[in-house]
């Protein structure tokens, strides 16, 4: 049910995200703009097609329908001796509940078990209080770590998982 991502995939990763993102962040930011004239289904469909390096440490959930995504891969935190960093996790909406984040997550921290990783770091916003909850169900704990969302005046948290 775990696989890498494939440029087949591209247009559904790309709705995927779309559409979670503005679902997740709209009530957050409040920039219509962003949400419906910068972030285009079309244009991140085409990145995934033609930048191959774009697919690098991504894995979707794939049961028949690619329902879910999350890229992961080593920090270039300076803290991040031995660690990987969740970069993206996204279910579809329609099928969110369902426990496809959780097994998404579940699989990167068994990979980080067989590669003997000791840390998982990641970035939450602050008031994405559905995220935070699905982290800490799975260990993750915020640490002393917070900066801004560039350019707004929103607060991500990082979040750490120690093994």
């Amino acid at each position: 049910m775990i696989r890498r991502a494939e440029i087949k995939d591209a247009s559904r990763l790309a709705e995927i995200l779309i559409f979670a993102k503005r679902t997740a962040y709209r009530q957050i930011f409040n920039n219509d703009n962003v949400s419906f004239n910068e972030m285009q289904v079309l244009d991140l469909a085409l990145d995934f097609r033609d930048k191959e390096s774009e697919l690098d440490d991504l894995y979707v959930y794939d049961d028949g329908i690619v329902k879910g995504l999350i890229k992961w891969g080593y920090s270039n935190m300076k803290d991040s001796r031995n660690s990987i960093e969740i970069f993206q996790l996204y279910v579809d909406t329609f099928f969110q509940g369902q426990g496809i984040g959780s097994i998404l997550i579940k699989d990167c921290i068994e990979h980080a078990k067989r590669k003997s990783i000791k840390k998982i770091f990641l970035w939450v916003l602050e008031k994405n209080h559905d995220a935070r909850k699905i982290y800490e169900k799975h260990g993750f704990k915020a640490d002393v770590v917070s900066k801004f969302e560039d350019v707004t005046t929103e607060i991500l948290l990082r979040y750490k998982l120690e093994m």
